[in-house]
């Protein structure tokens, strides 16, 4: 005889070298049943009976419709999502698609990248939020972006931000959260990184990479945390 019916997530990836990566094991650990599906197979999934969604990063804009077509589907889902409450967490691509379709704004190519271990502060607001309250003051993780968003949507929430990047972690609404770093990734993500594209913009991988690997435990802790907390979202709204 079969047990409860677990709270069912859906992860939609929208680069193959964005995957769900850790979180996939740590939400299943939480009692979750997570699936993840790539952005161009969206339109073949049933997307009812689902309790939370996670949209994965990309290099793509959230309105690049000419380079990845699926992304108007996504954001009519996360639309949907915001205006039913549904727990939504959005990495990077995805949470620049939650604060476009939720009123804010997002800018290609803006201010300085972020690439590799990066360090986040949390702003004040952070200690009233579900998935914030009681983190680091300011931890490490992994970045790879230079778009960014530079004005929050209307009514949103700043939660942690950065040096050269305002917008890091925000929520919309009472359950739909947008991190522009990295949670699901550790520091062996680097390894499958571009090293002549990062020497083009002064970078040099090898430091990089162990840079990450020196703080990847700190990094690995507040991102369990992250997830375990929006794991507790979905769970309470099933």
């Amino acid at each position: 005889m079969s047990g409860p019916r677990r709270p069912r997530v859906l992860a939609v990836r929208n680069s193959p070298g964005s995957p769900l990566a850790r979180l996939a094991d740590w939400l299943a650990a939480d009692g979750l049943d997570v699936a993840e599906v790539p952005g161009e197979s969206l339109g073949d999934h049933r997307l009812d009976e689902v309790h939370g969604l996670v949209l994965l990063g990309g290099g793509f804009m959230p309105d690049d419709d000419d380079r990845a077509p699926w992304l108007a589907r996504e954001r009519e889902l996360a639309s949907r999502t915001l205006a039913q409450g549904t727990p939504l967490l959005g990495i990077c691509l995805g949470a620049q698609l939650l604060a476009h379709v939720a009123g804010g704004r997002v800018v290609r190519d803006h201010g300085v990248p972020e690439r590799g271990s990066c360090r986040v502060s949390l702003t004040a607001e952070a200690a009233g939020d579900p998935l914030f309250a009681g983190l680091p003051e300011g931890f490490p993780a992994i970045q790879n972006h230079r778009d960014q968003v530079v004005d929050l949507p209307p009514g949103a929430v700043l939660l942690a931000t950065s040096e050269v990047c305002r917008v890091q972690a925000f929520r919309v609404g009472a359950a739909a959260w947008g991190v522009q770093f990295h949670p699901e990734a550790g520091a062996s993500r680097l390894g499958s990184w571009d090293e002549a594209a990062l020497a083009e913009e002064g970078l040099d991988l090898a430091t990089l990479r162990l840079e990450a690997e020196r703080v990847e435990r700190r990094s690995r802790e507040v991102a369990r945390l992250l997830a375990q907390r929006f794991a507790g979202q979905v769970r309470r709204g099933a």
